[in-house]
């Protein structure tokens, strides 16, 4: 692909020389813009490497040809260049966002976030966004002279809002950071940060598709009932009689993929013509999200959903096993509180004496939630099997 140095970027991209820049000084590169330096340094840290072993809907163990949050990141990254391209934006920036925004996942997916949200209830919930930018600004450690990754502000800022705009921030580590480093939560985020939200979008609903349809859990003719999949069917069973179904799963998803990004771009498009966007700041002053689809495709994004939702997320094996995910984050978080030594040695070192139960939690919190599926699955053992040794 065609370095983005001689792409033409728009007058609302962001320029890599208008960066707001990052909070501690730090060297720069001859050859790299700074959005690609906060890319690399995302590839290369520890909590993107453990996303191979964190679900997106199946658990790890049950199969590892099913996506994970690893698998889905880079998916999502692939389509975020594409449409940033198409529209003159940062690929850059929209990659290095891409790439972090599910950093801060618990193991077990939503099912693992649940638990975690309802054991850190009373200590200020549980947001994976907001821990995405504890892992970027804190919790890995490559530098010695500060903590954190030391990204640049447009990737923090887009990280965390790139589901749109935070009025009010009830997490104590967003609050506390946005004092020191002020990601300006109450107005929406760069289009490369929304390109990125709808590219997680796209990415999500099709590989869930596929993953859904080679699990078993739904058949071709199920997937007919849907009225823009039926026509995508047809037209390749037209031209391509008697294909594997594998072969033609893949059809629609990737005729799906095309169809979402090509409306995403005509209607973005649309959208910054009728709302006059000239500059960034238009984009983030703007009363509602510049990127989007149009309501029609909208509508069958929606059905999907509804689809994916009856036939998929809510069969009998996913709910066994979203319950038994819930109940091990909510057990481990627990045992840990009521007993701080039983944490892993390394962990358990940064404990401080006379520590606060509301301090404990954050510490707590933070070691379940960079766990992978059977990292969680194996201390639960160690801690509940009376026959695990260990």
């Amino acid at each position: 692909m065609e370095s983005e140095k001689n792409m033409p970027l728009t007058t609302y991209a962001v320029l890599p020389q208008t960066s707001r820049g990052r909070m501690y000084p730090d060297f720069g590169s001859d050859f790299r813009s700074p959005f690609q330096r906060d890319r690399d340094r995302l590839i290369h840290s520890a909590a993107f490497r453990r996303l191979d072993g964190k679900t997106q809907v199946f658990a790890y163990h049950e199969g590892k040809n099913y996506r994970t949050r690893l698998t889905h990141s880079i998916e999502v990254a692939q389509i975020t260049r594409a449409i940033c391209q198409e529209l003159g934006l940062n690929q850059d920036l929209g990659e290095a966002i891409a790439l972090a925004h599910d950093l801060g996942h618990s193991p077990f997916g939503h099912a693992g976030e649940r638990g975690l949200q309802n054991a850190m209830a009373e200590f200020g919930g549980f947001d994976h966004n907001v821990h995405s930018l504890k892992i970027m600004t804190l919790l890995e450690r490559r530098y010695p002279n500060f903590a954190g990754l030391n990204l640049t502000w447009e990737t923090l800022e887009g990280t965390v809002k790139h589901n749109g705009p935070i009025v009010k921030a009830t997490s104590p580590y967003l609050r506390q950071f946005n004092r020191k480093f002020d990601l300006d939560l109450k107005h929406y985020s760069s289009l490369e940060s929304q390109v990125a939200s709808f590219a997680d979008d796209i990415a999500y609903n099709n590989h869930d598709i596929d993953d859904g349809f080679r699990a078993g859990f739904f058949s071709i003719e199920q997937l007919r009932s849907l009225p823009f999949a039926a026509r995508i069917l047809d037209e390749f069973d037209h031209a391509h009689k008697d294909s594997r179904d594998d072969i033609r799963i893949y059809a629609i998803t990737r005729s799906l993929i095309s169809e979402m990004i090509k409306d995403l771009i005509a209607h973005t498009t649309e959208n910054i013509r009728l709302n006059r966007i000239k500059t960034v700041e238009d984009v983030r002053r703007a009363g509602a999200f510049t990127a989007g689809f149009s309501p029609a495709m909208q509508h069958n994004i929606d059905m999907l959903r509804q689809f994916l939702k009856q036939n998929f997320y809510t069969a009998t094996p996913i709910v066994r096993m979203d319950l038994k995910s819930t109940r091990i984050t909510e057990e481990l978080f627990a045992v840990f509180m009521h007993d701080f030594r039983l944490l892993p040695p390394t962990v358990r070192n940064t404990v401080p004496a006379g520590v606060k139960p509301s301090e404990l939690a954050e510490i707590v919190c933070a070691y379940i939630a960079g766990m992978t599926d059977m990292g969680a699955i194996e201390e639960h053992q160690k801690l509940f099997d009376a026959k695990c040794r260990f």
